[in-house]
């Protein structure tokens, strides 16, 4: 996919992302302290199962399942040798779940990146050069396997998001879309405010910016519309089920999917979009982290 295409695909309407994948998979069975993509490799279905439920729900993208794929990540678990076939391997598996559905509509496959869990020179011991490398590796397997286009998520540091999208654009065509993650100050982890976000990430030319997993949609609405001031590119919310609980040792989120889909699309944002965290002039991606596909269908729901 070229930008261009990613752009006329957005201005077709709301592009619809996914749902949450660790939490759900957790629910399906993946024990915790595992490395999630081998355990996706050893349990394929489960993950195809989840990416159909999230298609037949609404959605027109998933994410494939790379998200801690990279090498520094994968030497975690003595992996690392293995990079190349578990990236091509896990993205078959998001396809895999597209021919499945048999759905009528284009539905597209995102490449997934995160932060690598090593902190950057002078912070930490990493060499900002050397991060960029561990991402263009990553970003040049899943070119190959033949994603549409590349996410950076849930990132807290924007130095590591300036990392992630020169990888991209110094080893593909590909577009890029990136969403960090916002404390209830308003900022990331390592202090950066929205409007920074915005403002850094539209210079460095990414296709899409926006936030993921920080809070639910009602608490998410003023981070968003301090982006919206700042660029006009479109626009991402991702938020959260509600707020995380843990109950009987399982973390579950307190935002039921009617619920969810009243605090995404109630009342009229300042940016001019109807609803809290969706608007029909730059098209932003309404959509869950730690949802399943209650809360995407109820949201589609609401959509129409």
């Amino acid at each position: 996919m070229t930008r261009q295409e990613f752009r006329e695909f957005v201005q077709k309407g709301r592009m619809i992302l996914d749902g949450a994948t660790g939490s759900n998979l957790q629910k399906r069975g993946m024990p915790t302290g595992v490395c999630p993509e081998e355990w996706i490799l050893e349990n394929p279905d489960v993950l195809i199962g989840l990416q159909r439920e999230y298609i037949e729900a609404g959605s027109d993208v998933l994410y494939a399942p790379t998200f801690s794929g990279n090498r520094i990540k994968l030497e975690e678990y003595g992996l690392s040798d293995q990079i190349g076939e578990m990236n091509h391997r896990l993205t078959e598996l998001s396809f895999e779940a597209i021919r499945q559905a048999d759905t009528d509509r284009r539905v597209l496959v995102a490449g997934d990146l995160t932060m690598t869990g090593q902190q950057l020179y002078p912070v930490g011991s990493l060499p900002f050069e050397d991060l960029v490398d561990i991402y263009k590796e990553q970003v040049g397997f899943l070119k190959e396997a033949g994603v549409d286009f590349v996410v950076v998520e849930t990132m807290m540091s924007l130095q590591e998001c300036r990392a992630a999208v020169l990888a991209v654009k110094e080893s593909s065509e590909l577009p890029v879309m990136v969403t960090l993650t916002f404390a209830e100050d308003g900022r990331t982890l390592f202090g950066t405010n929205p409007e920074t976000a915005a403002l850094v990430m539209t210079a460095m030319g990414v296709d899409a910016i926006g936030v993921n997993c920080s809070t639910g949609p009602d608490k998410m609405v003023s981070v968003i519309e301090k982006m919206c001031r700042y660029t006009a590119l479109p626009i991402v919310a991702k938020p959260n089920a509600g707020l995380p609980q843990l109950v009987d040792g399982e973390t579950v989120y307190d935002m039921g999917p009617e619920t969810f889909a009243q605090e995404m699309c109630a009342g009229r944002g300042r940016c001019g979009y109807p609803g809290r965290l969706l608007r029909n002039d730059t098209g932003a991606y309404p959509s869950a982290c730690g949802a399943s596909g209650g809360e995407k269908t109820a949201g589609k729901g609401s959509l129409s």
